[in-house]
């Protein structure tokens, strides 16, 4: 079908990318089928390299059109299904989600080496390697202030009011805030956000799906 939508993914346990692009895919309402690859097969990067040019999940396909980055995902589907919001509607805190998404996008190196997503796995206190904590405090102080300028004011528990891109960018970090036990005190900000977060129906099925997966990569199981 010329519509039809595919998007090709990596484990669900340990694919953080994989995930910031379902989850706005997700949101969509829209009909899709998923490929999940193991990330640790052999030969897995020629299958993945037939669907994705630079040989990395995600991708997707929607009839001719043919993405494979989460960030120009994301952008994709903002675009094609407006109805989503998977952006703020005001120019202003669009801008500023657009920065939130763009620093996740390439940054916090550190805590993406060292605490790496396994949704299954619960590892409290591993990880504190170097410039980990700061990544962690930045994090925290984006939280805050996204929901003190935008996300309070605008109605729902998220950074800029309704579920948005935003939130879909830094839902793996809440997943491996989960997995390492980095304390977020009870009754704050960060914590109210970050449990809003692991609770929506997406990140429910998407955990279920991880959780039922039965292959382990020792690359990736950290």
């Amino acid at each position: 079908m010329a519509n039809e939508i595919t998007v090709y993914l990596g484990n669900k346990n340990y694919s953080s990318w994989s995930l910031r692009a379902w989850l706005p895919l997700k949101r969509t309402g829209a009909p899709f089928t998923e490929h999940v690859f193991r990330l640790g097969e052999p030969g897995v990067r020629e299958k993945i390299r037939a669907v994705s040019p630079a040989g990395k999940v995600p991708a997707l396909h929607h009839g001719e059109i043919r993405i494979w980055d989460s960030l120009a995902i994301g952008e994709y589907l903002a675009e094609r299904f407006p109805a989503a919001g998977l952006w703020p509607e005001d120019p202003a805190p669009r801008a500023v989600a657009r920065s939130v998404v763009a620093e996740m996008h390439s940054g916090f190196p550190a805590l993406r080496t060292h605490m790496p997503m396994n949704v299954r796995r619960s590892s409290p206190g591993k990880g504190r390697a170097e410039g980990v904590q700061e990544d962690i405090d930045r994090i925290v102080a984006l939280w805050r202030d996204c929901r003190d300028r935008f996300g309070k004011h605008a109605g729902g528990e998220f950074l800029f009011g309704p579920f948005g891109l935003a939130d879909c960018f830094f839902a793996p970090v809440v997943s491996r805030f989960r997995t390492y036990a980095v304390d977020l005190p009870q009754n704050s900000v960060e914590r109210a956000y970050a449990d809003a977060v692991w609770n929506t129906p997406e990140m429910q099925e998407w955990r279920t799906a991880a959780a039922n997966e039965k292959a382990v990569e020792p690359k990736y199981d950290v």
